[in-house]
């Protein structure tokens, strides 16, 4: 088989990955070598699915020992397929990085012959890279449950993030719909890749030129809307995973329909829960960076979010005992819960009050999305000017408002290889 031939077959069969995202390592160039990693990474191109990328996204192989019923590479689907020599990944990888086709490595595969085995394919083709080629750019690997722990510490020695997708948010999806993994065997090399980085950040404390393990941490990717989990055990999940894996990112995937399995939904008239997935995004970043926990988020009452309303607004409304709140006296805790108020226009408002008292164009002017934020506020005791509004009239107006910022029922992601004419 010709090398583009299996770089058409491996590409997208890897395209369902959801791992688009910043590189969280610096590298600068040095001597002798190619390329470099920036801590920001930068994405500049689009997949035919419409997920941003900068990376070569490819798969070591898409044969496959497993039968998992929602992965399109699964053994028993008859599809094309194909495999990368170690030696073929290296030198395409360096060849797209010279024309500037990429600015980075995603590498994933399939389970051949045993995970041990593809995991020293893996390895092989990255050592090529960092050592034959001297590769300095950003490299992700996925970790392949099952594999020799020792096997996943060279891994991680080798690429700057390590990735181990937990598939599916229960136990008894997993043993229903994916039954050659176990809960056990994906969490274990979890718990290396964690272990493996303390591990790494002690040595770097007594010799700095100790190897860095994984030094942008690792993540992980489960499916949405392919088994019937709520919302609420998704985010519990979530939260569970970051607090007992420290892991950097927990990405969602709506679940395209690849299987005519009778334990999936049905393809026919079925559409992935994209604003499904937008919303536990939403409710990601709330856990990340505002504060929240996923038992405020949702609970026994509410175990989906309202999709009609993004995470936070859905919160507040449900909360209004805690509303309006004084944005000349409250806490920065309590200004990062209120509907329209970000990180930094939070931080903005603690700054600019110590020197007088902050108005609603003040506000406005700090960053602060009044459209929302101007129902949970007061300036000074008072709230804005002329408005008058019951919870039934905040949640039409703030539901107007989100519904205006997305994407109408029907749309169309273009190829970044559609011709002229379908851009016209």
């Amino acid at each position: 088989m010709e090398l583009m031939d299996k770089l058409n077959i491996l590409a997208d069969a890897a395209k369902y990955d959801a791992a688009c995202t910043s590189s969280g390592v610096t590298r600068g160039g040095q001597r002798g070598g190619i390329g470099t990693a920036s801590n920001a990474g930068c994405c500049h191109s689009f997949s035919a699915d419409g997920r941003c990328i900068s990376l070569l996204k490819v798969l070591m192989t898409n044969h496959c020992r497993c039968d998992c019923a929602y992965c399109v590479n699964r053994r028993s689907n008859d599809v094309p397929r194909a495999a990368f020599t170690p030696r073929e990944l290296a030198e395409l990888t360096i060849q797209f990085y010279r024309r500037n086709y990429i600015e980075g490595l995603f590498l994933s595969s399939a389970v051949l012959k045993s995970p041990d085995y593809t995991t020293e394919r893996m390895i092989e083709a990255l050592r090529l890279l960092r050592t034959e080629y001297r590769f300095g750019g950003y490299i992700h690997a996925k970790a392949i449950p099952g594999a020799d722990s020792g096997l996943t510490y060279q891994l991680g020695l080798l690429a700057d993030r390590l990735s181990v997708n937990i598939e599916l948010p229960s136990e008894r999806s997993l043993q229903l719909l994916a039954p050659d993994k176990t809960k056990a065997s994906i969490l274990a090399p979890m718990a290396q890749i964690r272990d493996g980085a303390e591990r790494s950040r002690q040595e770097l404390k007594l010799y700095r030129g100790a190897p860095k393990f994984a030094p942008a941490g690792q993540a992980t990717q489960m499916i949405v809307g392919a088994t019937p989990e709520t919302d609420r055990r998704i985010l519990a999940l979530t939260q569970g995973l970051y607090q007992k894996y420290r892991l950097k990112r927990v990405f969602f995937s709506a679940y395209m329909p690849v299987s005519d399995s009778k334990l999936l939904p049905a393809p026919a008239g079925f559409r992935p829960p994209l604003l499904r997935e937008h919303r536990l995004y939403q409710a990601d970043w709330l856990l990340r960076f505002y504060g929240f926990s996923a038992e405020e988020l949702l609970d026994e009452g509410h175990e989906n979010f309202d999709s009609a309303l993004d995470p936070k607004c859905d919160w507040a409304l449900r909360h209004l005992e805690h509303f309006p709140v004084e944005v000349n006296r409250a806490d920065y805790e309590a200004l990062l819960r209120v509907p329209g108020v970000g990180v930094t226009s939070a931080r903005r408002i603690v700054t600019a009050r110590r020197c007088g008292p902050l108005t609603f164009e003040g506000l406005k002017r700090l960053g602060v999305v009044l459209k929302r934020a101007q129902y949970f506020l007061t300036c000074s005791g008072r709230m804005l000017p002329g408005l008058r509004c019951s919870p039934e009239g905040v949640y039409r107006r703030l539901a107007g408002l989100e519904r205006a910022a997305l994407p109408g029922e029907s749309w169309e992601q273009l190829s970044l290889f559609d011709g002229a004419a379908a851009l016209t």
